[in-house]
């Protein structure tokens, strides 16, 4: 006990080896950072002596730059946004598509999506393409959609010249040689025979739902080439076509991340007086039809229980997919019912839930969350110049066909009632906020400004869109639903459809006041 006391006093007094070693070391050093001995004793509040006063970015919701628009003498229009960094996306973007093929084979746009980047007047072959961007850092794609086609590249800014001049040989000065066409024949085959054997169904339903609701015209015609046209597809054929559409007058030259002066350079350069390679500058033949809403079904019978083999296979599903008439993206009503389709939103019964994922919409919590039985009830809005289309997509057991789409057709009708103040709310905060994330990505701005100033030779810039979001209001989302469901519906179905109800029954379901089928009595089941 007494030891004990005795190292206790030592410890407390200093005193002994232990004392000894602590009064030899002192007490524990500052530890001394790089900017210490210079700035010694300044709080980080206020600004450091010598150094510059710093200038920061103000946030006012109005953008410093708008996008530039020059048209030139031939009449191509030449876009422009900038935004700061090394790379850039430059492309050309054409009033062309499947719309306008009602006087041509169907799917020359398809056809000409696949040839895009192959040999032209200037490059032997597409590898010497690829090696020509790849000095810039560059990728390049094509894509086709109803109403534009599209040619696009990214590449780092300093090559802004040679991505130009690679652009305008490539839409206008293409080659296409025997042997690519029977390259693209291949390529288009494997095409359509994957767009029928795999499990998503969705664009075919899309094709489908087009198909019916615009009866052989314009955005329901094909927008891929029908299997028995593959083989009629010819460079005279395909020259045909671009001697009417791939017109100056048709195009925009669209970039982002450019100085708008330099691009207007470059276009005059490579894009002003250029002979094609099919002869013609001036279209002679232009389809200039509307778009006719006709409503309609569209129904093809297939055995869906192999659709996707293995461990897991995704069990027997019969896809419907219900759409009414909405309005084009220039109409003022375009926002509502943008903000109409976010507010109804859905999914599939297996998506994971979390911020964004609109677990908090119409079809998750009146449709996916009360009959478990379904496994999928998604909103699309297709909206085009003329036209537009806003519709559900539902899958489930074929045995269930009646019952989901009696679900479907009631969610129709709850869409003209009343509008709850804070799934407006949801619904326009969501939108938004979309809207702005997809803006942060360069290709997508590039997208955003060819496709507006092709359509309206302006372009909205995201504050405005912002602006006419917030002002919706639970009146207009009613009007235009209430609009909507005066039209014929369109109606396209995949799969097993013995219990699928007569179109008459699904057109007099949305005309009703709950959206319910009317009865059907059977002497025998």
């Amino acid at each position: 006990m007494a030891a004990v006391v005795l190292v206790a006093t030592r410890l407390l007094r200093g005193s002994g080896s232990w004392g000894r070693s602590r009064l030899r070391f002192g007490p524990p050093a500052h530890r001394r950072f790089s900017s210490g001995g210079a700035y010694p004793n300044i709080p980080l509040s206020s600004p450091l002596p010598g150094v510059p006063k710093p200038v920061f970015a103000t946030v006012d919701g109005q953008e410093k730059f708008e996008t530039k628009v020059t048209t030139l003498d031939n009449g191509l229009r030449v876009a422009s946004q900038n935004k700061f960094g090394q790379f850039c996306t430059v492309g050309i973007l054409i009033n062309s598509g499947s719309r306008y093929e009602a006087k041509y084979l169907s799917g020359i746009a398809h056809f000409l999506e696949k040839l895009a980047f192959s040999s032209t007047a200037r490059f032997d072959s597409k590898d010497e393409i690829l090696l020509t961007l790849e000095k810039h850092g560059g990728i390049c794609d094509c894509q086709t959609s109803r109403d534009t086609t599209m040619y696009a590249v990214s590449a780092d800014s300093k090559g802004l010249d040679t991505v130009v001049g690679l652009l305008a040989d490539v839409v206008l000065q293409p080659r296409l040689t025997d042997e690519e066409v029977e390259m693209t024949r291949m390529a288009v085959q494997f095409e359509l025979e994957d767009l029928n054997m795999r499990p998503d169904p969705e664009p075919l339903l899309t094709e489908m739902i087009h198909e019916a609701a615009y009866r052989e015209n314009t955005v329901g015609l094909h927008r891929f080439c029908p299997a028995e046209n593959i083989a009629k597809m010819s460079r005279e054929v395909l020259h045909s076509y671009l001697r009417n559409y791939y017109t100056p007058d048709r195009m925009v030259l669209a970039g982002v991340g450019v100085e708008h002066q330099l691009l207007v350079e470059c276009a005059r350069k490579y894009l002003l007086g250029v002979q094609p390679a099919w002869g013609s500058v001036e279209a002679v033949d232009v389809d200039r039809s509307v778009a006719q809403y006709t409503g309609g079904i569209a129904k093809v019978e297939r055995d869906m229980s192999n659709v996707s083999l293995g461990p897991t296979p995704i069990p027997e599903l019969t896809h419907i997919m219900v759409g009414l008439e909405s309005c084009s993206f220039l109409e003022e009503d375009f926002i509502p019912f943008a903000v109409l389709n976010m507010m109804m939103g859905g999914g599939g019964s297996f998506s994971a839930g979390g911020p964004g994922k609109g677990m908090f919409s119409r079809l998750y919590l009146n449709v996916l969350n009360r009959h478990h039985w379904m496994y999928n009830a998604t909103s699309y809005h297709h909206s085009y110049e003329d036209t537009g289309l806003l519709c559900i997509h539902a899958s489930a057991d074929p045995r269930q066909v009646r019952e989901m789409v009696e679900i479907i057709t009631k969610e129709f009708i709850l869409m003209g009632g009343t509008v709850d103040t804070v799934e407006l709310e949801r619904a326009k905060t969501q939108l938004t906020s979309m809207l702005m994330m997809n803006l942060e990505s360069r290709p997508v701005i590039f997208e955003d400004v060819g496709r507006q100033v092709l359509a309206t030779r302006s372009r909205k810039l995201p504050h405005e869109l912002c602006t006419l979001i917030r002002n919706v209001k639970p009146e207009d989302v009613k009007r235009v639903a209430s609009k909507m469901l005066r039209g014929k519906p369109a109606v396209a179905a995949l799969g097993d459809l013995t219990n699928l109800p007569t179109y008459e029954h699904i057109q007099a379901a949305l005309s009703s006041k709950d959206g319910r089928l009317p009865r059907t009595y059977r002497l025998f089941r």
